[in-house]
């Protein structure tokens, strides 16, 4: 999504992320650096581009995108020299209406995450699976199913749309992403920085830090006024990643469908 570029949130807004803040597990501060200064950011930071762990990053969905129409997100992420994870993920969610059940499985959480105009709350459930496994199911040697959990399989089919199963999918992607964290010794809080780089060669900076609920609002002042110190651009118009993958690779979906 693109949020209201308002730099901070009151009245109901505010009230409703205080009091959804009492349900869940943890919180995640995220901001989206314009593209116009994106260099001058990885200046201010003293960011070196030779220090990222490289990661490719798959979605699945229909090519009108029907899953994310309904709100669940299925991604699979390769990681360098790491295990691959894979995420079955619900959003928006009211963190009242899930089970016990669900909410006491290991893979299992609620997150709100907040940015400069805006917040969701989503509920992800997560596994791991080694990284030849997502190559062989997204080259279809292997259905896409093979990749999630029996528990992500019956998440999944509990949200999605209709009869929709996870082996009618699409794959989307892939995207690749530069992530690192800023030294400790930079800032009080861990501050992790990702570049995402669309095929296009559009890209997104994004700047994130995780946070306890109750920390989260003390957290969120004391980032902003670390970057605005630094003269990061902290009031642009936001985006999100994951919106902007989806919309990229259904666009070029469809128009391979036109061509046929």
């Amino acid at each position: 999504m693109t949020t209201d570029p308002t730099p901070r949130m009151i009245g109901d807004d505010l009230a409703g992320l205080l009091k959804l803040l009492n349900d869940v597990d943890s919180a995640e501060l995220k901001l989206t650096v314009p593209e116009g200064s994106q260099r001058s950011t990885v200046r201010a930071l003293g960011i070196d581009p030779l220090e990222a762990q490289i990661r490719q990053v798959f979605f699945f969905d229909t090519p009108d995108l029907a899953l994310n129409d309904a709100g669940v997100v299925l991604r699979v992420r390769r990681v360098q020299r790491r295990y691959a994870d894979t995420v079955v993920k619900l959003r928006p969610v009211v963190p009242a209406d899930i089970s016990d059940e669900l909410r006491s499985s290991p893979g299992f959480g609620i997150e709100v995450d907040a940015m400069p105009g805006g917040y969701v709350c989503s509920a992800s459930l997560k596994g791991t699976l080694p990284a030849e496994a997502v190559l062989a199911s997204v080259s279809g040697e292997k259905a896409l199913s093979t990749m999630f959990s029996a528990e992500q399989q019956e998440f999944f089919s509990a949200h999605a749309p209709g009869e929709l199963a996870i082996d009618d999918l699409s794959v989307l992607g892939p995207i690749f992403v530069l992530k690192l964290k800023l030294p400790k010794k930079t800032f009080s809080h861990r501050i992790v920085v990702e570049m995402w780089l669309y095929p296009d060669g559009s890209r997104i900076l994004e700047l994130s830090t995780k946070a306890l609920p109750n920390e989260a609002l003390n957290v969120a002042i004391e980032v902003r006024e670390f970057l605005a110190e630094r003269g990061v651009e902290t009031s642009g118009q936001q985006q999100t990643k994951t919106k902007a993958a989806l919309e990229f690779f259904s666009a070029e979906l469809t128009a391979e469908r036109q061509r046929d």
